[in-house]
């Protein structure tokens, strides 16, 4: 009886459902195979051209690599989409960090979205120096826009060379053109020397403020204020409208006190809001009355030109900096002439002649 009872408790071990039958390990196997399976460089361009994001993201990983042995096969994919690129806006977007780029930069680009255009957003993200950690959060702080359909969010760490992420940012360019996105926007990291290389490779450069920021910017305003083509006041509502109009007539007034652009263009300002969105749509405007100007004059055409030879030599200086610090005979040296240099035993314009000496066979 007592047996009985305790089969009857809650407690008592039932059969469960059988369980299907475990997938094999061969079927485990062919898809690991397939997941792990790299597409050839042709396969990686036919999906490019056929507007794949996934084939896209996969061929911009590959130029980042840093691997020798992917150089030659990401050299082949931008090669075979160039001929397929250039039809393209680049707008470059800087601002110092608070001033709201992510905010500005969603609400411009479901703008952009909305009129039919096709949105490819290239974010470099500060590394840390001490961790060379990055955050990476573009895609999270644009939720809106890394839904749509018709755009492209691409974060990558700036890491510690400009150099680098600027090459690996203009070959970025390429393959979202060849992609099918006819708007590219590129955000700079802050205020700072990222910025001259982004000026190098867009062909309108924005730059965000905010009123009543003060000054404390001041000896590096006027080389990015010389840089821009407009100035926008973002969080322009609610208690900042007045604040940002006074903004607007100063920075108006400060314009007018730089040289002439050699594109015969007046840098323009204007207020918005990335919350509100008033003023976006203008925004597109002025972006929209620029183009037509430099098309008209010639001037986006030699501009385009002349940024190609620019980064000819820059691609050359970036290639010849990662061969000498690569190369296995050199590296163990650098150390042994660092220490030398340290104690005051060699002079670091002595130890550098004999390092390059030694890499350049002289």
């Amino acid at each position: 009886m007592e047996n009985q009872h305790n089969n009857k408790t809650a407690l008592h071990e039932k059969d469960g459902i059988n369980q299907p039958e475990s997938i094999s390990a061969a079927a485990i196997a062919q898809i690991t195979k397939l997941r792990r399976k790299q597409p050839d460089a042709q396969e990686m361009v036919d999906g490019i051209l056929a507007g794949n994001k996934t084939m896209l993201s996969r061929a911009i990983t590959l130029v980042e690599s840093t691997n020798p042995a992917h150089l030659e096969k990401a050299g082949e994919v931008i090669n075979k989409c160039l001929p397929h690129a250039n039809k393209s806006v680049r707008i470059g977007i800087t601002g110092v960090p608070g001033v709201g780029k992510s905010t500005f930069i969603e609400a411009f680009g479901k703008y952009l979205t909305g009129i039919d255009k096709k949105v490819a957003v290239l974010a470099v993200d500060p590394s840390s120096s001490v961790s060379h950690g990055s955050i990476l959060g573009d895609k999270t702080r644009m939720e809106e826009l890394v839904k749509d359909e018709n755009a492209y969010i691409r974060p990558s760490a700036s890491g510690d060379t400009l150099g680098g992420v600027a090459r690996k940012t203009r070959e970025a360019i390429i393959l979202c053109e060849a992609c099918g996105f006819d708007t590219i926007i590129i955000e700079t990291v802050g205020v700072g020397q990222s910025e001259t290389a982004v000026h190098s490779m867009v062909d309108f450069f924005l730059l965000l403020k905010i009123a009543g920021a003060g000054d404390e910017l001041q000896g590096i305003k006027r080389g990015i204020m010389e840089m821009a083509d407009l100035i926008v006041i973002n969080k322009a509502d609610g208690d900042n409208i007045k604040k940002a109009k006074l903004a607007k007539t100063e920075f108006n007034r400060a314009l007018h006190l730089f040289p002439a652009k050699s594109s015969g263009w007046q840098p323009k300002v204007t207020t918005c809001s990335a919350i509100t969105h008033d003023g976006i749509a203008d925004v597109w405007q002025v972006i929209t009355d620029y183009f037509e100007m430099v098309k008209a004059n010639g001037y986006f055409e030699g501009k385009r030109a002349g940024q190609n030879s620019y980064w000819l030599t820059e691609t050359i200086n970036e290639q010849l900096k990662a061969g000498f610090y690569n190369n296995e005979d050199i590296a163990p040296l650098i150390e042994q002439y660092k220490k030398a240099v340290q104690n005051n035993e060699l002079s670091p314009f002595a130890a550098a002649t004999i390092l390059l000496d030694k890499y350049f066979g002289n």
